[in-house]
């Protein structure tokens, strides 16, 4: 019997496909742009006389601000809706990346580089949206390939950018002229993704949070359990200021790393205020049964993101080095072997979410931790005895687990709760961008065997975090803005 795959992607005619399509492509250029100074950086350096230090500099700015971003970014869709929360992003953005494609010094770049990391939440809009024009059933299937195709902007970057640079524009500012373009698509896709795309299908309601600041929990035990996951977020923001500091990579002073310090100490303060307000009415009131929901579903999807996507980060930045070292590769294989980590997008994603429809969202993603907490125990004993061969099979098999791991947890978020999908999408999302920061920083104080090691831990433990992941069963229950009571099959 021939397989069907289960959307029919080409009939351009069905709704929820035509939008399907919209967004991923809307997530396609939000990583194009986020990524388009990568491969460019040789030629920005030379052109701008950076020193080494300050290359490095622009790894830490890009994720910066993508961290609470997306919680932000999550917030906002759930109140405005995700067409002009993507419509606006993209056109901040690409007015941001026309700024950095006309920056005249560092400092200018450094500032357009930290505002750019906005971009990077644009992936939280899309969940949202799509979980609105799909059923449970069909639902990790489509985010999947929301998820997996518009990552893969992010490796066209790297491979186009430099050929318009040289081939096409060329010259002293043809960096400039290849970056700038992608700011020009952004623009001119802001207008097209406005004018084609809906927030839900006709008749549907779009369910908005009661409170906007913060999730909405259900327990007292939730709320101080939501609390304390809510920390790492801004324990590594610490942790990046640090690193510009000149205790780091002596990029900033003393005083300004003093007052990105107190900056993040205020927003940690003043997030954890707003978590207080909208939901302190738990201190004296109880959650009508039929309206609850567990927030250890979030914390255990936050982890998974974390090993998964976080690990994705990480391994992608030091693949070419750690291959170069170990097997003396020539700069091209070494690009190769850092996009074949990310290409598996295309496919695993989508299968991950393809899976979890048909066979269970809790045992895909653990059967997925699983083989990722092996695979990278694997990795951390590769040397030149292995040959290449069998390390990149390793590195393939793994990476195929890794984003099916992602399809995975993102088949379970649109199914916890309808009104504060953005911002459940938004905290899982921040807490992957949190593991890259995190991976990366161990990096630089252990061998990449050691590193593999922390990355196989943090999976195990991922993995056994999913063992008390609740399946999705019946239904959610949302209340619209007029007291309706509405039921949302989640299976």
């Amino acid at each position: 019997m021939a397989f069907r795959f289960p959307l029919p992607l080409t009939n351009w005619q069905e709704p929820r496909i035509r939008t399907l399509h919209f967004t991923w492509m809307a997530f396609f250029i939000t990583f194009l742009i986020w990524f388009a100074h990568v491969s460019l950086m040789p030629m920005i350096k030379e052109t701008m006389h950076l020193t080494d230090a300050q290359v490095k500099a622009f790894l830490i700015l890009n994720v910066a601000l993508t961290i609470p971003a997306r919680i932000l970014i999550g917030i906002l869709v759930d109140k405005y809706g995700p067409r002009r929360s993507y419509s606006l992003l993209l056109l901040i953005c690409g007015f941001l990346c026309l700024g950095f494609a006309a920056a005249q010094t560092f400092e200018q770049l450094a500032v357009m580089r930290f505002l750019l990391g906005f971009t990077g939440a644009g992936f939280v809009i899309g969940i949202r949206l799509v979980s609105e024009w799909f059923p449970a059933r069909e639902v990790g299937i489509a985010e999947g390939i929301y998820g997996g195709w518009g990552n893969f902007g992010a490796a066209i970057a790297k491979i186009s950018m430099p050929i318009l640079a040289v081939s096409v524009f060329g010259g002293e500012f043809g960096w400039r002229y290849a970056i700038g373009l992608t700011g020009v698509i952004a623009i001119v896709y802001s207008v097209i993704f406005y004018r084609n795309v809906r927030d839900t299908p006709k008749g549907a309601t779009y369910f908005k949070p009661k409170k906007t600041g913060g999730l909405e929990v259900t327990s007292k035990g939730d709320l101080a359990f939501y609390m304390l996951v809510n920390l790492p977020i801004y324990l590594i923001l610490y942790v990046l200021a640090w690193r510009l500091s000149p205790g780091g990579l002596n990029i900033i002073g003393q005083t300004f790393t003093d007052i990105c310090y107190a900056i993040i100490t205020f927003l940690m303060v003043w997030q954890s205020w707003k978590i207080w307000q909208v939901n302190r009415h738990l201190v004296h009131e109880s959650v009508p049964a039929a309206q609850r929901y567990k927030f250890k579903q979030v914390a255990i999807l936050n982890l998974a993101y974390l090993a998964c996507f976080g690990s994705e980060i990480a391994v992608v930045s030091m693949l070419p080095m750690f291959f170069g070292e170990t097997f003396g590769l020539s700069p091209m294989m070494l690009g190769l072997m850092a996009g074949s980590f990310t290409i598996m997008n295309l496919v695993a994603r989508p299968a991950g979410g393809l899976l979890s429809d048909s066979m269970g969202r809790r045992k895909v993603l653990a059967v997925c931790l699983a083989v990722q907490t092996l695979g990278y125990a694997l990795l951390s004993q590769v040397s030149a005895g292995w040959g290449l061969a069998l390390a990149v099979a390793v590195t393939l098999a793994t990476s195929v687990f890794v984003q099916a791991a992602c399809g995975a947890v993102y088949s379970v978020v649109p199914l916890i709760q309808r009104r504060m999908t953005g911002q459940i999408a938004g905290m899982a999302g921040a807490y992957g961008n949190v593991g890259g920061v995190f991976f990366l920083t161990v990096l630089s104080f252990v061998s990449p065997m050691i590193f593999f090691y922390v990355i196989a831990g943090v999976s195990a433990l991922a993995f056994i975090a999913a063992q008390f992941l609740d399946e999705p069963r019946g239904h959610m229950v949302e209340i619209d803005e007029h007291g309706n009571v509405q039921m949302i099959a989640v299976e």
